[in-house]
């Protein structure tokens, strides 16, 4: 067995009551006795990886011909005239689907950034915590707005904003409802209005203060193409995040998705708030939107975690693999001994663990919770390779073998105990084609 991110554990791993109690490195034996024991040798132990941003309802509009080979605005304009017809169903469905793939590829913990509130989805946050119990994994899900429509300014049809009273009772009302803040936390909420250019200055500063009156976090985009710089300027008058600032959003419950095209003094800004960036390699290569600055942003003392973003942007949902990209990406801007395997699984686990504001979860140690991601290596992509974690980035893992949620197993030889793949696939499919053709 051989573990990464750090964690001196290759001799075994005692777990009890879904936490974690003893390490035991090796050739030592362990303090405490075992009923049971599960033989992980040649397979690499990681902390459950824990993706940060995502839009899970998009896995309903991947490559959506229309929308291909476009950059953000001309991309988030097309898909916007499809995304409007969204219903409840389709959104258990897209949650289950991008929950299970998550999973598979290593993820314990799943963000979700969800904004669309068409008529007749008023609930969409509630259809969510439904389908993450399914699932058995932890989430965030984030209650996202929008309230400046094409009407108004901003960039999505009127069909899909919602009116700022109504935003902000339903924030109050599922964060009362759902919110769990307890250590070993499953389902937790956060304020997350999609962008400062599709919900009014007023809504900004409310949500920023009723998440201060109700300790939750908040998240946003920002920064993640220079026509959103522009278009906030001519806007608003200021870059994006003198906006953010005036709005009172510089403060330690933040994180922003992409975070991008940050001049020096604005990085310098970011790390003095303690502000946490989530890294979306894939959909940044895809989209061409730029490589994120993330030694600078981390040495600046930002927080730094990593997602795979919506997939519409990526097109999928693989944690795994958005480490490589990551490492692969990342080495185009800095130099590869700043940016080695060890770093973005770090990133990928511990790092985002702290966007999240969890200290019980990303860490493979005594009194974390038991998230694990058993990946196998006896697999042609991994023969011949001399370190094992180097080799589970570098060679490209995709999936899991097991996965471990509060000591309990959820997937074993890469299959989840409660849903058959197959099934999903065919009813999400078949959900995919009726909103494509709405």
């Amino acid at each position: 067995m051989f573990t990464g991110t750090g964690s001196d554990a290759n001799g075994g791993i005692l777990i009890n009551n879904g936490i974690i109690v003893e390490t035991v490195s090796s050739g030592h034996t362990p303090a405490h006795e075992w009923d049971e024991s599960v033989d992980l040798s040649n397979a690499v132990v990681l902390p459950g990886l824990i993706n940060t941003h995502h839009h899970f309802y998009q896995t309903l509009t991947r490559c959506v011909p229309q929308a291909l080979n476009k950059p953000l605005f001309p991309w988030l304009k097309t898909l916007y005239q499809i995304w409007q017809f969204l219903d409840a169903e389709m959104l258990a469905a897209a949650t289950e689907l991008a929950g299970l793939e998550l999973m598979l590829s290593g993820a314990t913990t799943i963000a979700d950034h969800h904004y669309v509130f068409p008529k007749g989805l008023e609930n969409a946050i509630d259809v969510q915590v439904e389908a993450i119990g399914k699932l058995g994994c932890r989430a965030v899900l984030t209650r996202g707005s929008m309230s400046l429509g094409e009407d108004s300014g901003g960039l999505p049809p009127n069909a899909v904003i919602q009116a700022e009273d109504v935003i902000l009772a339903d924030s109050e009302r599922v964060i009362d409802e759902f919110h769990e803040d307890q250590s070993g936390a499953k389902i937790q909420i956060a304020l997350a209005p999609c962008s400062p250019f599709s919900v009014t200055r007023e809504l900004m500063t409310a949500t920023a203060e009723l998440a201060e009156r109700k300790n939750v976090l908040l998240h946003t985009h920002l920064a993640e193409t220079e026509d959103e710089n522009a278009f906030c300027q001519r806007q608003f008058g200021l870059r994006p995040l003198e906006y953010l600032e005036q709005c009172g959003w510089l403060t330690n419950r933040t994180w922003l998705a992409h975070g991008i095209h940050f001049d020096s003094d604005e990085i310098s800004t970011l790390g003095a708030a303690d502000i946490g960036i989530a890294h979306c390699p894939t959909s940044n290569m895809l989209l061409g939107s730029g490589i994120c600055p993330s030694m600078d942003l981390i040495d600046a003392g930002c927080r730094f975690g990593l997602a795979v973003d919506g997939s519409a942007s990526n097109d999928g949902s693989n944690m795994i693999q958005e480490v490589r990209h990551s490492l692969l990406q990342q080495r185009l801007r800095y130099a590869p001994q700043q940016i080695t395997a060890e770093t973005v699984l770090g990133w990928a686990c511990k790092g985002s663990a702290s966007l999240l504001r969890r200290d019980d979860i990303g860490e493979i140690s005594a009194g974390k919770q038991a998230d694990l991601a058993i990946f196998n290596l006896d697999e042609l992509r991994f023969s011949g390779a001399g370190d094992p974690i180097a080799a589970l980035v570098t060679c490209g893992a995709h999936a899991v073998d097991r996965l471990m949620v509060g000591g309990e197993w959820l997937i074993e030889s890469a299959e989840h105990r409660d849903f058959i793949a197959r099934d999903l696939i065919q009813k999400h499919s078949q959900l995919a084609k009726k909103l494509q053709s709405s």
